[in-house]
């Protein structure tokens, strides 16, 4: 069985990236479920109603969150009504929708998705490794198949949580920082994992957003607007094959696909 994680798309450039190559990639490479973190999906922050379908009508099939989650007030709602779109399992309670899903693919395997958020750098909240630990034991008991979203800034903690389950699940993918990592690999135990899948988007930038206006915030330390920049585009993210019997990986490999054109958002 083949999954495919793509990393973070960003706004209107990688939705279009995707719409142009997802759909082909899948059919050839013969991909059996697709997951794709859309937290930056609508103008770079949160996703939206129409975002949300774009990605769904380019065939991936659930999609995971972060800090950004909530940034779209549609986003919450679709949180609190399509299973299909995860947000953090790690919140506070009382946060809409789900950080665990458990979906059906085409080929009738069922796969679990679990969407996490690290603590370092970022907003306090609870503990990604002790709600991690207890989610995935709860997954495991519907199918041996367990996709992490890893969401964190700090590379320690990513490459900690991938140790942390290795063995459990069958991959554990780092998201956020939006700079694709060297170290896609299979542990022993059978767990892929990479530090960070990198961003679906337009690499001319500051991480998506045009580079005069991050620059202009840094040196002059004034408040601006960013916007998503123009040029080119790479898709990036992680493919997974493994045995969809006992979930173990028997490969991860780093997907780098550049030279998109697309408009700015």
């Amino acid at each position: 069985m083949k999954i495919l994680f793509i990393g973070d798309v960003f706004g209107r450039p990688g939705r279009q990236a995707l719409e142009k190559w997802l759909p082909s990639y899948k059919m050839n490479e013969g991909i059996d479920f697709v997951i794709a973190n859309a937290e930056n999906s609508a103008s770079g922050k949160g996703v939206s109603r129409s975002t949300f379908k774009e990605l769904l009508d380019t065939g991936v099939d659930a999609m995971t969150g972060g800090n950004h989650t909530f940034a779209q007030k549609e986003g919450v709602e679709l949180l609190s009504r399509d299973e299909r779109l995860l947000r953090p399992a790690n919140l506070p309670p009382g946060a809409p929708g789900s950080g665990l899903g458990i979906y059906t693919a085409p080929n009738a395997t069922r796969v679990a998705v679990l969407n996490l958020m690290g603590r370092a750098f970022m907003k306090p909240i609870d503990c990604p490794f002790r709600v991690g630990k207890q989610l995935a034991t709860e997954a495991l008991k519907s199918t041996p198949i367990l996709i992490v979203d890893m969401h964190a800034e700090a590379t320690s903690e990513k490459v900690a949580m991938a140790a942390y389950l290795d063995g459990i699940a069958t991959a554990v993918i780092g998201t956020h920082t939006h700079i694709p990592t060297a170290d896609a690999r299979v542990t022993a135990r059978g767990t892929a994992a990479i530090t960070d899948a990198g961003m679906t988007g337009p690499y001319d930038s500051v991480i998506g957003v045009r580079t005069d206006i991050v620059l202009d915030q840094l040196i002059t330390a004034l408040p601006s607007k960013h916007e998503v920049a123009s040029g080119e585009v790479r898709i990036c993210g992680l493919l997974i094959e493994l045995d969809e019997r006992t979930g173990r990986a028997n490969k991860a490999t780093a997907i780098r696909e550049p030279e998109f054109r697309n408009a700015c958002e």
